[in-house]
């Protein structure tokens, strides 16, 4: 998670909507129904992949097509991916260089 947040800031993800997005039970409002059901299966698929249920996937067919399910679970599945190797070689999270104007 550190690494992509300070990933998400360097592109100038806000502080608000990171914490949001952590805390999504307190911020629901500030996300579509669709990002609702996107960042369910998210936290489904880190915490307990084997826990993704049908429940999971009728919110996601709402707002999403076949193509579109899996490509958020690609994404999502590379993306604990890259936690895990980097947390495993114990990879440093290197701050992001300075932009010049």
């Amino acid at each position: 998670m550190s690494s992509h947040t300070a990933l998400a800031k360097q592109q100038g993800v806000s502080e608000e909507l990171l914490d949001a997005m952590y805390h999504i039970d307190e911020h629901a409002a500030m996300f579509t129904p669709a990002e609702r059901a996107a960042l369910a299966l998210a936290e489904r698929m880190t915490t307990d992949a084997r826990g993704v249920d049908e429940e999971v996937w009728a919110d996601l067919r709402e707002y999403f097509d076949e193509g579109e399910i899996i490509e958020l679970a690609a994404v999502i599945g590379l993306f604990n991916y890259f936690n895990r190797f980097n947390d495993a070689l114990k990879v440093p999270i290197t701050p992001p260089p300075p932009t010049t104007n």
